[in-house]
């Protein structure tokens, strides 16, 4: 895959200037008991982002001045331009922009009429529900008919359409703008919607191909396989080689619909502008831009398509994970063709025990996957439900439906990681600050309410140890947080929280003892200590050192906990096959290699006399040198040291370093003039 540098996001290039949203105290909102939904905060961070170096993503070709002729001005463009300011990235090939959707929508006949007509049905619909939740309210039944409420709410968007029953997906990932009882009730909708007839997805199959569907296909199953709320599924095997494959068909008619749907939704969205950015400071069309933006995505199985070649890339050396290949010649704008996935399901325990597959080993595997998207390719899948994850007999891990995936810049994952340290330095202002460098928190907001919280939420949890440590509680306690105080959660965040929240389920569902944060530090702790990227070693750094004081202790915790993460890696079934690949990263799994970590860090100690100081500093601290502390560091390690891999790359290097150290002299002399 082609990994393409975004340089696009600076502020100055943009036709027209980013929102100006001025923070608002921290406050605590009064909210009535019968509102099921609330006003988000949209406001978005308006710091100064670094250039991406590490999305994995093929749109991103072109320059930035050929996205902004394609946007609107004004406000518009705007909330395009604010989310890639967020993201770190942008986006040239968008096929969303609220200009286009406007004019998709006027440019068929009798536009205006539908639009009304279709207008007065949502609005009589959901008035209707709402005057029903005001009632409730001033008879002092609110809480009481809650259940009942929050199906009808479901079952309220089922009958509104395709747009309404995606957006109740959505809702169901954000608790900031909807009570955590009515979005349990709305992830049913990731599962349970009804399927459209054969008849009619078969002939959708059959334009798109361009020929009759015996043709190509020797069998198809007569039922569809799963269905969603944009297409659906069926098996086949192909004609010509004997091949099963899955066939992803859209639901007819949807696009027109989904447009419409959307300019109605951004028109509403202008007239609350107001409202909320008096209130609460934020700007609500940016909400209906980032679900705008992920709905259109989703509609072009083209992209899907993409998507599959990207996952396929970045787990080309991975032989514990399965991403099925894609049929590019079979499939177009509403057809789907990829390789069919035999495997179980990962919501039968009982049929992964038969298989003889050691469930501790495929847990590890999938959380080291999930985590692996989420932190080292910054694309990850952001629909991870049990349909969509398979365990295969050999061990591996499968994933299936890439229609919904999320991109994290580089900065995103760093900004993460930072997080991550913050939380085990117990550092929760600099934490709260991280909040809104991802675009949480509006810039400039007094986030000293917020630390005593986010404080309370990390202890409560943490404290209990990893034995009993789980993201649902951290979530939920999170949910209220941001209720209760004007925080947005990106729709990419979103599902970064239902990914992990999803596959933790999976993992419990399998092995209702798996502790998910005894398989996920293990895994953060090794890319910390080997991981290449020079921002980790920082992180490190950062990890080690807590009020200048070097952490012993916590060094060999790392080194503990990343040799389990490889001793758990190294067991499982589909690295013992024999066409596991012979890259070097590979070659290791079954060894600690710290040989770029040691080199890096004799680089930094020759070179950094801040670090060389620390280090120095952290050898005779309290008047005594630690001899016993560096021995036992030792001890942990002699067996993962090739020492002469380790002096292969030092000699290698030298002629590297001999130069840096002259560059750093003579730097050193000339400010010194």
């Amino acid at each position: 895959m082609n990994l393409i540098h975004s340089n696009c996001i600076n502020k100055s290039q943009f036709s027209s200037p980013p929102i100006s949203i001025h923070g608002v105290p921290l406050q605590r909102r009064n909210k009535k008991k019968f509102s099921a939904v609330r006003v988000s905060n949209l406001a978005a961070s308006t710091t100064e982002v670094a250039v991406d170096n590490g999305t994995h993503r093929r749109s991103l070709t072109t320059s930035v001045s050929s996205q902004n002729k394609a946007l609107p001005s004004g406000m518009s463009s705007s909330a395009m331009e604010q989310l890639d300011i967020e993201r770190g990235v942008c986006i040239p090939f968008r096929k969303y922009s609220p200009e286009t959707v406007r004019n998709k929508v006027l440019e068929s006949r009798g536009a205006v009429a539908s639009l009304i007509l279709r207008g007065v049905e949502i609005v009589w619909n959901l008035g209707l529900y709402w005057s029903s939740l005001t009632y409730d309210c001033l008879v002092g039944r609110d809480e009481e008919v809650v259940p009942f409420r929050a199906r009808q709410l479901r079952n309220l968007l089922c009958d509104l359409g395709p747009s309404f029953i995606k957006a109740g997906q959505v809702l169901a990932n954000r608790p900031d703008i909807i009570r955590e009882d009515y979005m349990n009730e709305l992830c049913i909708l990731q599962d349970d919607v009804p399927p459209f007839p054969n008849q009619v997805a078969f002939k959708i199959i059959e334009e798109e191909l361009g020929q009759p569907l015996e043709a190509v296909f020797s069998k198809i199953s007569p039922q569809t396989i799963a269905a969603a709320s944009l297409g659906q599924v069926y098996r086949a095997t192909l004609r010509s080689s004997g091949e099963d494959v899955a066939i992803k068909v859209q639901r007819p008619q949807i696009e027109p619909i989904i447009y419409r749907d959307l300019f109605l939704f951004r028109t509403l969205a202008s007239f609350l502008n107001g409202i909320s950015l008096q209130k609460l400071g934020c700007n609500a069309e940016l909400i209906v831009d980032e679900f705008g933006e992920k709905l259109l995505e989703e509609l072009d199985y083209t992209l899907e398509a993409r998507n599959i070649e990207d996952f396929l890339e970045n787990f080309k050396d991975d032989p514990t994970v399965k991403i099925p290949q894609v049929y590019k010649h079979l499939s177009g704008s509403r057809v789907l063709v990829m390789e069919w996935i035999d495997g179980i399901r990962c919501t039968d325990p009982q049929a992964i025990k038969n298989a003889g597959i050691d469930v501790n080993g495929f847990l590890t595997v999938g959380v080291s996957a999930a985590l692996r998207q989420l932190l080292e390719f910054g694309l990850f899948h952001g629909d991870p439900h049990p349909g969509n994850i398979f365990a295969l007999r050999d061990g591996r891990i499968a994933y299936v439906d890439f229609g919904n995936v999320a991109v994290l810049s580089q900065q995103n994952k760093q900004i993460l990681i930072d997080a991550v340290v913050h939380a085990v330095n117990e550092d929760y202002a600099e934490m709260a600050n991280d909040f809104t460098r991802l675009g949480f928190l509006a810039s400039g907001t007094d986030v000293s309410p917020i630390v005593p919280a986010l404080e309370a939420i990390w202890q409560n949890s943490a404290g209990k140890g990893l034995a009993d440590f789980n993201f649902r509680s951290v979530t939920g306690q999170f949910n209220k947080l941001v209720y209760n105080y004007p925080i947005r959660i990106p729709e990419r965040f979103s599902l970064v929280i239902r990914s992990l929240l999803t596959q933790e389920g999976i993992c419990f569902t399998l092995e209702p003892d798996f502790k998910f944060l005894e398989v996920a530090y293990p895994y953060v702790a090794k890319r910390l200590l080997t991981d290449p990227n020079p921002a980790l070693r920082e992180r490190l750094i950062q990890v080690l050192f807590k009020d200048g004081v070097f952490q012993w202790k916590r060094l060999e915790n790392l080194i503990v906990l990343a040799k389990e993460n490889v001793a758990k890696m190294s067991t499982n079934p589909a690295l013992q096959v024999k066409n596991v690949p012979s890259s070097r990263s590979w070659q290791t799994v079954s060894k600690l290699d710290l040989t770029d970590t040691i080199k890096d860090g004799a680089r930094l100690f020759l070179f950094d006399e801040g670090i060389r100081r620390q280090l120095l500093l952290a050898l005779t601290e309290d008047s005594k040198l630690h001899v016993e502390e560096l021995v036992d560091v030792y001890r942990l390690v002699e067996d993962e040291v090739d020492i002469p891999a380790v002096a292969r790359e030092i000699v290698l290097d030298f002629p590297n370093v001999v130069r840096d150290f002259l560059l750093s002299w003579s730097n050193s002399v000339l400010s010194d003039r």
